[in-house]
């Protein structure tokens, strides 16, 4: 019997924990599951040992006032995983928390250590592939120029793919059905992500307020959708109140996970542009082929940290996975509602700048593993493979 402590600390670990433990399903049927996760982990069968949502945190001035709360947890999550002794420990993302656990559980066992998601060396703290290194045997990378950098630091690193090129691609009456339920009829649509964790909303939104106001001005028939997060839904809707154009709120909660991330993926088809937060959005909106502009804010402690550290010229992933820079980013200082809105004004009116994007989002999909194995199950073959545990067939039913 195969038994496996997975590890996750927000929404993005756990959708790439859920793809992995229904991979490990069918590739070890029996497969027993133990660990930390939030609702689509919990729906492939584990169940947590205590709220996901209190590892939910970034930034360092963020992180700072929940240290000591962390730290027990760090040491609670270490101490269990050393009492079940699993065949592995499996970590998804958070690194901040989860590769500390990882450091507890290998300074005093020989259990088999797998972090799902490379850290972003190529973008800042290189050092952090070597750190790992001495607590972390194997790395599931979302990234296909990532495994000779974890591979140079000691790791065994296989590249599974990234989970949205499994997404469902919704069709064109999905597209009509979304416009007629929130009454959009045929107006061109702006799509507005201010990200999903309450710091980053509370600083973006007021800056997206304005650099919509200034967008509306110059084109006065667009719409406006804003998807929220369940965790920072009533934020949204309340600052989003204020704002002209009557946008359209997407409230998750009252609806099941599949309808609200149905609707999600039919609204990121139905716009024609869009304004993201910095992150995994990115590569949201370059699977539903959706042209955008990128802009991020932080702590000014966090941003005066970590603007030091970067390495690279973009952080935005289409960007550095298809080579080019066809997607503007306004990241701390640079990210002000009059910069913001030319870039918006220009890619509404310059079609040849949106088929750029779209050509980079295209071969960004193709790069990360569209058309192939599903990741979560190539990221299950990957931990079994490092296990040396053959996979076999699920029994016929």
């Amino acid at each position: 019997m195969t038994r496996l402590f997975l590890l996750a600390g927000e929404a993005s670990g756990d959708r790439l924990g859920g793809a992995l433990m229904a991979g490990l399903k069918q590739l070890r049927p029996g497969t027993e599951f133990d660990g930390i996760g939030g609702p689509m982990m919990q729906a492939e069968g584990l169940t947590s040992r205590f709220p996901m949502d209190e590892l939910s945190v970034f930034g360092i001035a963020e992180v700072l006032p929940k240290y000591r709360a962390l730290k027990r947890r760090i040491a609670e999550t270490a101490a269990a995983v050393l009492d079940t002794r699993p065949d592995a420990l499996i970590t998804i993302d958070s690194p901040d928390f989860s590769l500390r656990v990882a450091r507890r559980v290998k300074q005093q066992s020989e259990i088999r250590t797998v972090h799902y998601v490379a850290p972003s060396v190529w973008a800042w703290r290189a050092g952090r592939a070597a750190k790992m290194a001495r607590h972390i045997d194997q790395v599931l990378a979302l990234l296909p120029f990532e495994p000779p950098l974890m591979q140079a630091a000691g790791m065994r690193c296989d590249f599974v793919g990234h989970p949205v090129v499994a997404e469902p691609v919704p069709s064109d009456g999905d597209i009509r059905a979304f416009r007629a339920a929130h009454g959009l009829g045929q107006a061109p649509v702006l799509l507005v992500l201010p990200g999903s964790r309450p710091g980053e909303v509370g600083r973006l939104m007021p800056v997206f307020r304005e650099t919509v106001v200034r967008v509306l001005a110059r084109h006065p028939d667009l719409r406006v959708v804003i998807p929220a997060a369940a965790q920072v839904a009533d934020a949204v809707t309340g600052s989003a109140a204020n704002w002209p154009g009557a946008p359209v709120v997407l409230d998750p909660r009252p609806l099941s996970e599949d309808v609200a991330q149905s609707r999600k993926r039919a609204a990121f088809a139905a716009a024609g542009t869009a304004l993201a937060a910095s992150g995994t959005v990115s590569l949201e909106l370059a699977a539903a082929d959706t042209p955008m502009v990128i802009a991020y804010d932080m702590n000014w402690l966090s941003w005066q940290i970590m603007s030091r550290m970067l390495k690279s010229d973009t952080v935005t992933l289409v960007n550095l996975v298809s080579g080019t820079r066809t997607i503007p980013e306004f990241l701390g200082p640079a990210c002000r509602p009059p910069t913001i809105a030319d870039a918006l004004d220009s890619l509404i009116g310059d079609a040849e700048w949106r088929e750029a994007q779209r050509m980079a989002m295209a071969q960004t999909m193709t790069a990360l593993g569209r058309g192939q194995e599903p990741p979560g199950q190539r990221a299950a073959r990957a931990v079994l493979d490092g296990l040396k545990i053959a996979p076999r067939a699920a029994p016929r039913t």
